[in-house]
């Protein structure tokens, strides 16, 4: 890690301290047991920080380009603790994701729901979580003119997660293998509405929002008023489908020791990018052998091997060619987004390209 990414994360995690202790002292004042503060307190410190932050601290980086200058000390606090409102958005749907799909692990230690004391008692935890994220806008941001549009982002972005999550859990059971629910339409629905939205368009819109950018403004070259969330959406959902691919793509092809984990998507039942690209392009014969094959757990796998029924599948995506569908897909998606950047029209208190590009920049060929 460079030492200003380190630098910029560590004062980002400084936010975290202060609003963490702010959320504890509101609770204390609510005449809340010392037992139940300290419960409290240990489930934003295990489940909030620790992971790559990337949503939250971009909503920074997002503010202090459309500002085109350093933040404040107040700017830079309101930016990164919106920024620490979508982390804690992650953290609520993560330590309910796993409980849904009884994961054992999470960022290298055990999911919230299997630490000893806590069991059940997670399905509040993560209640909580998302409540602390009101919380904090009301105490900060309650007489600004954008409050109501903070809250309305945060319902809306949280509710279409939500649907995305039931498509998800209906259309790939982990225990139930039904390859003729899957298909490249499902994937890009779940992908959309379970990731795209919450993690690309989320940090930039509530960056939108604190920076000023208003609903619509006039550009010189048209008679239509520019719509910026419009447009921010109809980059960032394609951005984020992007990511999500490559992502998948990286669950099969890359190593333990290049994505920090084994690429468990196959034998998980995984609605993956990889497996619906397969099934369009597969012949009857090889079509039968991926559903004879995926979603199989070898019980004779060693500890850290995936069996059998993984390297058979990933024979059939060889077969298939998939790697050079990948690189084909990326150079064509890549492309597209950049004509879609390339179109804002820039002008003084608006939309700015370096938004965009900037996100393109970290994502584009990444192999981790």
């Amino acid at each position: 890690m460079s030492s200003d990414k380190a630098l910029r994360r560590q004062k980002f995690e400084a936010v975290f301290d202060k609003i963490r202790d702010e959320l504890i002292e509101h609770f204390k004042g609510e005449g809340m047991p010392a037992e139940a503060v300290e419960w409290y307190k240990e489930n934003l410190n295990y489940n909030v920080p620790g992971g790559k932050l990337n949503r939250g601290m971009s909503v920074v980086d997002t503010v202090e380009i459309l500002k085109g200058r350093a933040l404040s000390e107040d700017e830079y606090f309101k930016s990164a603790l919106l920024g620490w409102c979508v982390e804690l958005l992650q953290a609520f749907f993560l330590v309910s994701d796993d409980m849904m799909d009884a994961s054992i692990t999470r960022r290298g230690q055990p999911c919230w729901y299997r630490v000893p004391h806590v069991g059940m008692l997670a399905i509040n935890d993560s209640f909580m979580l998302e409540g602390a994220i009101y919380q904090l806008l009301k105490v900060h941001f309650r007489s600004e003119p954008y409050y109501v549009d903070l809250l309305d982002l945060m319902h809306d972005i949280t509710y279409r997660t939500e649907m995305g999550q039931l498509v998800d859990l209906i259309t790939a059971p982990e225990d139930k293998v039904d390859l003729s629910k899957f298909s490249l339409e499902r994937h890009r629905l779940i992908v959309i509405y379970k990731t795209a939205y919450y993690s690309f368009y989320l940090p930039v819109a509530l960056a939108m929002r604190v920076a000023g950018i208003p609903d619509a403004y006039p550009v010189p070259s048209s008679s239509t008023p520019l719509k910026p969330y419009d447009t921010a959406l109809s980059i960032l959902l394609p951005l984020g489908e992007y990511f999500q691919i490559q992502d998948d793509f990286l669950d099969f092809s890359g190593t333990p020791e290049q994505i920090g984990k084994i690429g468990t998507d196959i034998v998980d039942n995984k609605c993956s990018w990889v497996i619906n690209t397969a099934l369009k392009l597969a012949s009857p014969a090889q079509r039968k052998v991926l559903e004879e094959n995926y979603g199989r757990k070898d019980a004779e796998a060693g500890e850290g091997q995936l069996g059998r029924y993984d390297a058979v599948v990933k024979g059939v995506y060889e077969e298939i060619g998939i790697r050079k569908v990948y690189e084909e897909y990326e150079e064509r998606v890549v492309g597209d987004i950049r004509r879609m950047i390339d179109e804002i029209e820039e002008v003084e208190g608006g939309l700015k390209k370096d938004v965009f590009e900037s996100f393109v920049g970290k994502i584009y060929k990444r192999s981790k």
